[in-house]
């Protein structure tokens, strides 16, 4: 019996305790300078570029499948775990928080998480038991890691996990009406 490969954003799963606890899809671990990201086509991972500045990312990047966010991408997710993950890993992922964002002019949501099964972050329920370094880290990177590329990223708010579950169960709703036909 021949399987079939099953496409990152499509075949995955987005989980059975969505919107609280996710499939997260990783394509950038913490640490990174490299901005890889799903190609919609053939489901592999691409190298989009190397950022152009000495930053890196403070957290795992990455997506939750079967989502479809504003931007006309999977929804974004930013999981914190005591140490990096792999491009390509599937992980639970508890929703705490979002950071709002925009890109380009766009609106680009970022749901915050912790990863469930990782003992080292797993206590954490809520965005607001974050430590305030933290945000202004996050702020910092997605502000900063673009301008020598020309672009700007404003960091509008960061939402509690009530405004995060929202904009995950949107995203769900959007992928749905979108491709499931």
């Amino acid at each position: 019996m021949q399987e079939t490969v099953k496409h990152p954003w499509h075949g995955v799963p987005y989980g059975e305790e969505a919107p609280r606890i996710v499939n997260a899809v990783i394509e950038i671990p913490q640490g990174s300078r490299c901005k890889y990201e799903i190609d919609k086509d053939s489901g592999l991972l691409k190298l989009d570029r190397v950022i152009f500045s000495s930053f890196h990312y403070p957290v795992n990047y990455g997506f939750i499948p079967q989502t479809y966010g504003g931007d006309k991408d999977p929804l974004d997710i930013l999981v914190i775990t005591s140490l990096p993950v792999q491009p390509l890993t599937i992980m639970e992922a508890k929703v705490i928080g979002v950071m709002q964002m925009i890109d380009g002019g766009d609106p680009d949501d970022k749901i915050i998480a912790v990863a469930n099964t990782d003992p080292g972050v797993n206590h954490y329920n809520n965005i607001e038991e974050l430590p305030r370094h933290f945000f202004d880290e996050l702020r910092h990177f997605f502000e900063e890691y673009k301008k020598l590329e020309n672009k700007t990223v404003v960091v509008e708010d960061f939402g509690d996990k009530a405004k995060a579950l929202s904009i995950v169960e949107e995203a769900i709703e959007f992928y749905k009406t979108t491709f499931v036909k």
